[in-house]
């Protein structure tokens, strides 16, 4: 069993192996997507689009450009941040802060259908 204290829980995500974080990469999906496969939630794959919930990007809507298991995070195209100099970088965003809307298939055993 999993312990229910919180510190032992943090270092549980913080210290588990790649295989294992790739399931905290999970992302609910669109309504349509979920009613046509059958499942809630399903990991975030570069490539596929999506919808940002919380934050200050919400309601952007664009492609996946990387997934990043080491901290847990993705990057999507059209959420940005602007640096002190000028520059725009990448704002990392939560996987749970997303919505699928649009899923990238080239990988027939994705979903298991």
């Amino acid at each position: 069993m999993v312990s229910t204290q919180p510190r032992k829980q943090r270092k549980y995500r913080y210290q588990a192996p790649l295989h294992i974080r790739h399931k905290f990469m999970g992302a609910m999906l669109s309504d349509e997507l979920e009613e046509k496969h059958g499942i809630k939630t399903v990991p975030v794959h570069a490539g596929d689009t999506v919808k940002v919930l919380r934050g200050d990007h919400k309601g952007t809507e664009g492609k996946v450009s990387e997934v990043d298991l080491k901290n847990m995070t993705i990057t999507v195209d059209g959420v940005s941040v602007t640096k002190s100099d000028g520059t725009e970088v990448p704002r990392p965003i939560q996987p749970s802060n997303v919505m699928i809307t649009k899923l990238e298939l080239k990988d027939e055993r994705r979903l298991g259908d």
